[in-house]
C-alpha cells in the first residue's frame, strides 16, 4: 500500500491538520489540484488511495483540526474529480455524513460545507445518498449552534434543487420517511419538513396528491404547534393541496376524509376548523364518493355546531348543509346506509347542546323524506332517541322531536307503536317525573299534529289493555287533565259535550269510557263533560259503599277544582236550570257528601249555595206557564232525550263497579 507521504507533499500533510483555517484551506486546494491531475490521466488507483488515507488518518482522528482538514480535503477531492462517479462518492460521502454527529460544532459546520461542495459537483449522482443525507440534515436542522443551522439551510436548498431536477429521485421511497418524521415536535424540524412537503408539491411531474393520505395527519398536527410561523406554514401548505384537489379531484377521498373526521374533534380550534372546512369542500365536490363515510362525517360535524367558537359553529353549519344537500355522481346512485347514520344521530340527540340536538332532529326529517323505508327499518333505535329528546329542558328540542314523532305517527302502521313507546317512557319513577314535567306538552303537541280524537282514542285503546293498573290510573288522570284544560283538545271536548246529540260525540265517549274507568275522578269528569248526569249519580252512589281511599278522595278533590275551569262553564250555567238538570244537582251534592271537610268541600258548597234551587224552579215553572205549558214534564222529557243516545251504551254495560281499578 502506498504511503500518504508518497501521494501528497509533506507540506500539504502538515497543513491538513493545522489549527489555522487558511492553512487547511491551502492544503485542500493542493489536494484538489493533485486529484484533478490524476483524474486527467485516469489514475484511479492513486485517487482512491488518497481518499482512503485522508479518511483513515484524518477524518476520524482524535484531533478536531485533523477532522476539519479532512472534510475540506474530501470536498476538494470531489471538486477535483469534476463529476465524481458513484464509486468515488461511496468513498467520500460516508465519512462526511459521520461528521454530522461530531461533538465539535465547528466540525459539524465543516461537514455541512463539505457535503454542499460535494453535492454541487455530483448533482444527479448524489441522489443515491439522498436518504442518508436527508436524515443527517433532519438531525442538524435543530442544532444548538446557529451557524450549523445556517449551514444546513444552504445544504438543504441545494439538495432540494438536485431532487426536484433529478429523474431518478424515488418519491415513493421518501414519503414513508417523511410521514414518520412529521410526528416530531421540535419546531425547527417541523419547519424543515413543511418546506420539503411544499417543495415536492411544487414539482409538476410529482403527483403529491397520491401521497397526501400518508401526510395529511402529520400536517394537521402541525396546525396546533405553539409557534405561529409553523401553524401558518402548515396551513399554507395544506391550502395549496386543497386548491389542487379542487382543480384535479382524483384523490383517495375516503382515506383523506377519515383523517379529517378524527381531526374535527381536536382540542386545538385551528385544527378543528380546518378539518371541518375540508370536510365541507370534500362533500361539495365528491359527496357520492363519501357515502360510505356519511355516518362518521355527520358525527364529526354535528357536535361542532354547538362549539363555543362562533367561527367553528358557522363552518360546521355550512358543512352540515352540504351533507344535507347530498348529490350523487351522474353514474352512481347515492345510497346512504341508514343504520349507522341513525346510530350517530341518536348519540347526538342525547347531547347537552341544543343546536346539535336540533340539527340531529333535522337529519331525521331529512332521512324520513329521502330513505323512509330504511328509517322505519330502524324504528326501535330511532324512537328511543326521540323519546329521550322529549325530556330535554329546551322547548325547541321537544317541539322538534314531537314534529318528527308526528311524521312517523302519520303512518298508520306506526302510529300505535309511537304511542306505546311514549307510554313506556312514562313508566317508573323517572317516567313519572317526565310525565309531570313534559308529558302534557308532548301529548298536546301530538294532538295538534295528529288530531285530538285519534290520539286520545288510541291512548284509551292501549291503556284499556294495560296490566299495571296503577300506571293506567296515573296516565288516565294525566290525559283527563289535558282533555279538560288544553286548547289543542278543545275540539274533542266539544264533541264529548254533545255526546247525546252527535254520533261523533257518542263514539268518542264510548271509546274513552272503559279506559277512564281506571280513575274514579277521571270517569266522573268524563260523564259530567258528556252531560250524562244520571250515570254520575249511579257512580257516586256506588262510591258510597266502597272504602274510599285517600287516592280516590284526592281525585274527587281535583275534580272539584276542575269544575271551576272554563271547560265546565256550561255545567255551572246549567245549575240555573235545576228542573231541567236535577241529576246534575244530585251528582254535585253527592260529591259534596263524599268529601271530608276540606278546601274542596268548601269550594263546592259555596258554589251550590249560590244556586237558590227552589226560587229557580218556581221561576222556571212560571216561565213555562207564560209560554203555554210544558211544565216539569217537558223538562224531564228534554233531559231524557238528551241522554238517550249514550244511555243505550251505558245501560248495555255489564254494570260492575270499576272498583277493581280504584
Amino acid at each position: 500500500m502506498v504511503a500518504l507521504e508518497e501521494l501528497l507533499p509533506q507540506a500539504v500533510l502538515r497543513q491538513i491538520g493545522d489549527k489555522l483555517y487558511e492553512k487547511r484551506k491551502v492544503a485542500a486546494l493542493e489536494v484538489e489540484q493533485i486529484v484533478k491531475r490524476l483524474a486527467a490521466v485516469g489514475d484511479t488507483g492513486k485517487i482512491s488511495s488518497i481518499l482512503d488515507k485522508l479518511i483513515a488518518e484524518y477524518a476520524f482522528s482524535a484531533q478536531a483540526n485533523h477532522r476539519k482538514g479532512a472534510l475540506l480535503c474530501l470536498a476538494a477531492a470531489a471538486v477535483g474529480l469534476g463529476e465524481p462517479s458513484e464509486a468515488y462518492l461511496r468513498q467520500i460521502v460516508p465519512p462526511v455524513l459521520a461528521s454530522f454527529t461530531d461533538q465539535d460544532s465547528r466540525v459539524r459546520y465543516y461537514a455541512c460545507e463539505a457535503l454542499y461542495n460535494i453535492a454541487k459537483v455530483a448533482r444527479d449522482n448524489f441522489i443515491v445518498f439522498f436518504s442518508e443525507v436527508f436524515d443527517a440534515m433532519f438531525r442538524l436542522c435543530a442544532d444548538s449552534e446557529t451557524n450549523v443551522q445556517n449551514a444546513v439551510q444552504f445544504l438543504d436548498n441545494l439538495v432540494k434543487d438536485i431532487v426536484t431536477a433529478s429523474p431518478h429521485f424515488s418519491v415513493e421511497g421518501f414519503i414513508p420517511r417523511l410521514r414518520d418524521y412529521l410526528r416530531v415536535t421540535n419546531p425547527y424540524k417541523r419547519q424543515f419538513l413543511i418546506s420539503w412537503v411544499s417543495v415536492l408539491d411544487s414539482v409538476p411531474d410529482l403527483d403529491m396528491l397520491a401521497y397526501l393520505p400518508q401526510l395529511l395527519d402529520g400536517l394537521m398536527n402541525l396546525l396546533s404547534d405553539p409557534n405561529r410561523e409553523i401553524r401558518v406554514a402548515a396551513h399554507k401548505c395544506m391550502m395549496e393541496f386543497l386548491v389542487e384537489i379542487q382543480a384535479t379531484p382524483t384523490v383517495d377521498w375516503v382515506a383523506l376524509a377519515s383523517i379529517l373526521v378524527d381531526k374535527a374533534s381536536s382540542q386545538d380550534e385551528f385544527t378543528r376548523i380546518t378539518a371541518i372546512k375540508w370536510i365541507k369542500e370534500f362533500v361539495e365536490q365528491a359527496s357520492g364518493a363519501l357515502v360510505g363515510l356519511y355516518a362518521e362525517l355527520i358525527g364529526a360535524v354535528l357536535p361542532n355546531i354547538s362549539h363555543l367558537n362562533p367561527d367553528i359553529q358557522q363552518v360546521s353549519k355550512e358543512a352540515n348543509a352540504a351533507l344535507l344537500n347530498l348529490q350523487p355522481y351522474a353514474d352512481q346512485p347515492v345510497k346512504v346506509e341508514v343504520g349507522p347514520v341513525l346510530a350517530i344521530i341518536g348519540r347526538e340527540l342525547r347531547s347537552e347542546q341544543e343546536p346539535t340536538r336540533l340539527e340531529a332532529l333535522r337529519w331525521i326529517h331529512f332521512l324520513l323524506v329521502r330513505n323512509e323505508e330504511e328509517v322505519f327499518g330502524q324504528l326501535a333505535v330511532l324512537l328511543a332517541a326521540l323519546l329521550d329528546a322529549l325530556a330535554s329542558d329546551s322547548e325547541r328540542v321537544v317541539l322538534q322531536a314531537l314534529s318528527v314523532l308526528g311524521s312517523i305517527a302519520a303512518h298508520a302502521q306506526h302510529f300505535r307503536r309511537v304511542l306505546m313507546s311514549l307510554l313506556d317512557r312514562f313508566r317508573g319513577d323517572a317516567g313519572l317525573v317526565l310525565l309531570q314535567k313534559g308529558g302534557p306538552l308532548v301529548i298536546r303537541r301530538l294532538c295538534a299534529a295528529m288530531g285530538p280524537e285519534v290520539v286520545f282514542r288510541e291512548f284509551a285503546s292501549i291503556l284499556d289493555q294495560e296490566q299495571d293498573l296503577s300506571f293506567a290510573s296515573t296516565m288516565v288522570q294525566a290525559l283527563n287533565l289535558i282533555l279538560l284544560t288544553a286548547g289543542e283538545v278543545r275540539e274533542l271536548r266539544d264533541t264529548l259535550r254533545d255526546a247525546a246529540g252527535s254520533s261523533s260525540g257518542s263514539t268518542n265517549f264510548k271509546a274513552l269510557y272503559s279506559c277512564w274507568s281506571h280513575s274514579a275522578g277521571a270517569l266522573l269528569s268524563l260523564c259530567l263533560l258528556a252531560q250524562v248526569y244520571s250515570h254520575c249519580c249511579d257512580i257516586i252512589q256506588h262510591l258510597a259503599v266502597l272504602p274510599l281511599g285517600a287516592e280516590v278522595l284526592v281525585q274527587i278533590d281535583r275534580l272539584v277544582q276542575l269544575l271551576e275551569t272554563p271547560a265546565f262553564a256550561f255545567l255551572r250555567l246549567q245549575l240555573l236550570q235545576p228542573s231541567r238538570h236535577p241529576d246534575l244537582l244530585r251528582a254535585l251534592y253527592g260529591l259534596l257528601m263524599l268529601l271530608p271537610q276540606s278546601s274542596a268541600f268548601k269550594t263546592l258548597a259555596a258554589r251550590l249555595q249560590a244556586v237558590p234551587a227552589v226560587t229557580l224552579m218556581q221561576l222556571e215553572s212560571l216561565q213555562l206557564q207564560q209560554h203555554g205549558g210544558g211544565g216539569k214534564g217537558s223538562g224531564k222529557q228534554q233531559q231524557q232525550h238528551s241522554e238517550c243516545s249514550v244511555w243505550s251504551f251505558l245501560s248495555s254495560l255489564p254494570w260492575q263497579s270499576p272498583d277493581n281499578h280504584w
